[in-house]
C-alpha cells in the first residue's frame, strides 16, 4: 500500500445539515486536493491506470477531490479523508487476473445429466394415467 499523504492538500469548510450552536461556526468538514500529474510518487504507467480508473473522480486539471464531514472535528474528518483517498488509489492500482476459461468435467456432466433424469422421473410419476 503506497502511502502518498505527502502530496496531498487540504480546504476546509462548514459541513451541511442540521447541527445546532456550532454548526455555523466551526469549519469541520475537510476537502482533500490531489494533483495526479504531477505527482511524483508514482510512475507514468500508474498514473494513466489511476486516471482511466477514477476518471469520474479526476477533473479536468488533473485534481482529485474528495470530501469527509462525518466526524464533529476537523481532525479526525481529515485522518478520515486521507485514509479513503490513500484506500481509493491503492484499489485503482490492482490489476485484476484474467479469467482462464475452463470446462465442466465428464464426472459433473453425467451428475447434472442423472440429477435432471431423477427430476424428469419424479414429474413424470405425478402425471395421472388412464
Amino acid at each position: 500500500m503506497k502511502d502518498f499523504s505527502k502530496e496531498l492538500s487540504y480546504r476546509t469548510s462548514r459541513s451541511s445539515g442540521a447541527g445546532g450552536q456550532n454548526v455555523n461556526k466551526v469549519e469541520t468538514s475537510v476537502t482533500v486536493l490531489w494533483n495526479v500529474n504531477g505527482s511524483e510518487f508514482f510512475t507514468e504507467d500508474e498514473k494513466v491506470l489511476i486516471q482511466n480508473k477514477l476518471k469520474n473522480r479526476i477533473n479536468a486539471e488533473g485534481l482529485m477531490f474528495l470530501t469527509v464531514s462525518e466526524s464533529r472535528t476537523q481532525l479526525m474528518n481529515k485522518n478520515k479523508a486521507v485514509e479513503k483517498i490513500i484506500e481509493i488509489v491503492n484499489k485503482a492500482l490492482i490489476i485484476p487476473k484474467k479469467r482462464l476459461a475452463t470446462k465442466p468435467s465428464k464426472g459433473q456432466k453425467q451428475k447434472r445429466l442423472d440429477n435432471k433424469k431423477k427430476l424428469s422421473d419424479k414429474k413424470e410419476n405425478r402425471r395421472f394415467k388412464f
